[in-house]
């Protein structure tokens, strides 16, 4: 059984931030997939061209009719400038956007308080934070005037349960749980949904650039355990995205069978 009911996404133009790798891309192609328009935004332009033409395949190898427009916008959605001109980029023709998914993130390092470098606590705030909040100022306006629009955050289990060594990150996501949380009250009145996404352990590009690209060290963070992959997560979201108009997925909390908190799981002996 399909994960999502594609009539619900035939034609429907989709914004993904961080679309350039993992979670992201995994998700532009799901929507490609349910025959929705993709705009895939991201710093890395060769990546997300490379993105862009992957949705091109599998919505040709889906034989959907509707749908199927790709563009790309190279963007950090930390820069105000660059946001601000955002639709500057954008094809005429993909401006009128149905489902935006913030999904751009990162998080740097694992030092404690009294050790965490001024420049990582900036570079995560801006874009996990700021970032966030400046790309959905900038599309909630239309979703208003026109009532009707989908906002998806990409949350994390470290905006629910803050753990050591992650002050700045658990931060950055309380903070988009608590954006995201007000963001629904005030839009009550609306046919506009609010959805937030929060996976627990992953294995994408996140851990890597944790560990500021030691891979060995990535690996061992899901030594022992089966992670979660970014097509699972990419499935939750367009999911959500797919529900009936009157139903709001809120919130969407998504963990590997082995992992029932932010510090406990179980991993196999080696």
């Amino acid at each position: 059984m399909s994960v999502f009911n594609a009539s619900r996404l035939l034609g429907k133009t989709v914004l993904v931030t961080g679309a350039s790798a993992g979670i992201g891309a995994a998700t532009a192609l799901l929507f490609a997939r349910g025959g929705s328009n993709v705009i895939l935004v991201a710093r890395r332009a060769d990546a997300i061209k490379s993105v862009a033409e992957a949705c091109a395949t599998a919505f040709k190898e889906s034989g959907l009719q509707q749908g199927g427009k790709f563009a790309t916008v190279q963007l950090d959605v930390s820069d105000k400038a660059q946001v601000a001109s955002f639709w500057d980029k954008v094809p005429k023709d993909m401006r009128d956007v149905d489902i935006l998914v913030n999904n751009a993130g990162f998080v740097l390092g694992v030092d404690r308080v009294g050790d965490i470098k001024d420049e990582d606590i900036e570079a995560m705030f801006a874009t996990n934070v700021l970032g966030l909040i400046s790309v959905t100022q900038l599309l909630i306006k239309d979703f208003k005037a026109k009532q009707s629009g989908h906002v998806i955050n990409l949350g994390s289990i470290a905006g629910r349960e803050a753990y050591a060594g992650g002050a700045i990150y658990t931060a950055t996501k309380h903070a988009v749980h608590a954006f995201t949380a007000s963001m629904m009250a005030e839009l009550v009145n609306t046919p506009i949904r609010v959805t937030e996404i929060q996976p627990g352990m992953v294995e994408t590009e996140f851990s890597i650039v944790r560990f500021r690209g030691d891979s060995g060290a990535a690996k061992k963070v899901y030594q022992g355990l089966e992670p979660l992959t970014a097509s699972d997560i990419a499935e939750e979201i367009v999911w959500a995205a797919s529900r009936p108009p009157h139903v709001n997925i809120a919130e969407v909390l998504v963990l590997p069978v082995n992992q029932a908190s932010t510090t406990l799981n179980y991993r196999k002996p080696s």
